[in-house]
């Protein structure tokens, strides 16, 4: 089917999944493609959506929650990365709790966005400690799977004496491990026994939920 001979609806859905694409660098959501062509119904959404991916204008994968993307040779190369579950960006928090679950998700992103090599995986966060470094509650973080960082750098860490766990900047100073949030509101977690710390991963890349 020609551009022209879309209904309105379906080219502003075109034209915001284009433009969402190129700004984020991952696709919306079918939320996210409602709001932005004013429809309240997913299956309205999806009714147009088909419409779309039938004329050969977008491709979708129904198994991934950001699956639509534009038929354009010029696309970028996405990746596709497990959502793991939570990491807690607060006091440390006991494994077990049931909001540990992980999830069965994924999301894409394009290569030009992680450009960073390795293991890569993503969690949800929860607390408000990273705040000032742009981590909200409900955020996600990309991780790399990483045993060690540097100094300063954001880490997800796992604290073997406490069986708890907790999104924090890392430090190692006179032989002691230093957790410092992003918070002014809250204090750093002091571990004297380095040994008990175990680095699961740094994080590369913070994806900004719309709240």
């Amino acid at each position: 089917m020609a551009k022209n001979k879309l209904s309105e609806r379906q080219r502003d859905m075109l034209a915001f999944i284009g433009k969402f694409s190129q700004e984020k660098g991952y696709p919306p959501t079918i939320r996210q493609i409602g709001e932005a062509a004013d429809i309240s119904s997913t299956s309205v959404v999806n009714y147009n959506l088909n419409k779309l991916e039938k004329d050969g204008l977008i491709t979708r994968d129904l198994k991934v929650s950001r699956g639509v993307r534009l038929v354009d040779e010029r696309r970028p190369t996405f990746t596709t990365i497990p959502v793991a579950g939570y990491i807690f960006a607060s006091e440390p928090v006991l494994v077990g709790d049931t909001s540990q679950t992980a999830a069965d998700e994924v999301i894409e992103l394009t290569r030009e966005l992680v450009n960073d090599t390795g293991d890569l995986y993503a969690l949800r966060v929860k607390g408000d400690s990273m705040i000032d470094a742009m981590v909200n509650d409900g955020d996600i973080v990309v991780m790399k799977k990483v045993d060690r960082v540097r100094n300063g750098e954001m880490a997800a860490v796992w604290l073997n004496d406490r069986h708890e766990t907790t999104l924090k900047h890392f430090y190692l100073e006179s032989g002691r491990v230093r957790l410092q949030p992003a918070n002014p509101t809250m204090q750093p977690i002091y571990v004297d026994n380095p040994s008990s710390v175990q680095i699961q991963g740094k994080v590369v890349l913070v994806l900004r939920q719309m709240h």
